[in-house]
């Protein structure tokens, strides 16, 4: 078993960046594929980004590539997310997800471990 717990979200102006950040604790927490995903109000959970557990390879929403960049620090057990050009549309609480041995899929229910969220906020 893993826990998860994020951290960096705030108050960013529309074009500003923020820096997520996802510690993991726990037997084998390094060979956790992990992901990302955000939940705006009265919406469904949706699929930003996420790597797999060698940190090979990293998988993209459309609405995020090019802005968002995922990557880990095994030795530190900790998974980022760098949010460039932040946008108003991006306002969401976002949560950190793990699967052991994954390959760093889209789908929310392949991940079975999930971290408490971190509110992100983007002033137009």
């Amino acid at each position: 078993q893993v826990q998860l717990v994020e951290s960096g979200g705030g108050l960013v102006q529309a074009g500003g960046s923020l820096r997520l950040s996802c510690a993991a604790s726990g037997r084998d927490s390094s060979r956790y594929a992990m992901a990302w995903f955000l939940q705006a109000p009265g919406k469904e959970r949706e699929f930003v980004a996420a790597i797999t557990w060698t940190g090979r390879s990293t998988y993209y929403a459309d609405s995020t590539e090019g802005r968002f960049t995922c990557s880990r620090d095994n030795a530190k057990n900790t998974v980022f997310l760098q949010m460039n050009s932040l946008r108003p549309e991006d306002t969401a609480v976002y949560y950190c997800a793990g699967d052991l041995w994954g390959l760093g899929s889209r789908r929310i229910n392949e991940y079975d471990y999930w971290g408490q969220g971190t509110q992100v906020t983007v002033s137009s």
